[in-house]
């Protein structure tokens, strides 16, 4: 791998936030001695994406050394130095040694772990799938619990006047009624719902009654859009027609000898 050493340093020391931060003791990168010895060297080190920087200070302006944190895995160590909480860095590439850190306390040796085996895009790949999984179980869930309130309330609608309720669906949307143009039912509301949640077309526009989104999954139909945001041109409309009414009135009763 091939890295650019004046792009990694600005994005070593840029305002980019880190995802961990903190002194380590370190006895070299991989490819050093399997068995280090003595005190080590105290290092300050900056955790970006699957970056692992180290350098002299927390002041310090140029990079000790960097590890991509790809094809690893962290585990518990035991340090050359009494008392010291390590961890190893250990690659699965033939040959390259473990890098070898110690933190100062138990907690923060946890928290450098938890950090460093979350850092790769392996990590989040699976982070990823699950959440995606998660999203498309709830997408599922959800069409099921609307589908069968609509099914439940077009049933007690059957029941209740079958001569007046809903004709098939023709591709997602109301099939054209003559007495009723948009495709309403006539037949009486079934207890339990509101009417403004009744009196809108079809399960998408169900939905709108209840407040949701137009763009949700559910409502992506165009009448129940067109529907959704014709209200408010509705009533400004309406507003606007009382108030030339009101000028007109008084417009002629100034004219009145």
């Amino acid at each position: 791998m091939k890295l650019n050493e004046r792009s990694v340093t600005h994005y070593a020391l840029s305002d980019s936030p880190a995802d961990h931060t903190g002194f380590l003791r370190t006895w070299g990168g991989p490819g050093t001695l399997s068995t280090p010895s003595g005190p080590g060297r105290r290092c300050w080190f900056v955790l970006k994406g699957n970056l692992l920087f180290s350098f002299e200070s927390r002041e310090g302006r140029a990079p000790l050394s960097l590890v991509v944190l790809e094809g690893c895995t962290v585990e518990l160590a035991e340090a050359p130095v009494p008392e010291e909480f390590a961890f190893t860095i250990r690659f699965d590439a033939p040959g390259v040694r473990p890098y070898l850190l110690a933190a100062d306390g138990p907690a923060a040796q946890e928290a450098w772990v938890k950090a460093l085996s979350r850092a790769s895009f392996g990590y989040m790949r699976l982070v990823v799938r699950e959440l995606e999984n998660q999203l498309r179980d709830a997408r599922q869930s959800l069409a099921l619990h609307h589908g069968s309130l609509w099914k439940a309330g077009a049933s007690r609608c059957k029941s209740q006047a079958p001569n007046h309720c809903f004709r098939g669906l023709e591709n997602g949307h109301s099939a054209p009624n003559d007495s009723n143009p948009v495709g309403l039912p006539d037949c009486s509301r079934p207890s339990g719902w509101a009417s403004a949640e009744w009196d809108l077309q079809g399960p998408a526009n169900l939905l709108l009654g209840r407040g949701q989104s137009p763009v949700s999954p559910e409502t992506s139909c165009f009448s129940t859009l067109h529907n959704w945001y014709g209200q408010e041109i509705m009533e400004l409309r309406r507003g606007w027609l009382q108030r030339a009414q009101r000028g007109t009135l008084e417009l002629e009763n100034k004219n009145r000898p």
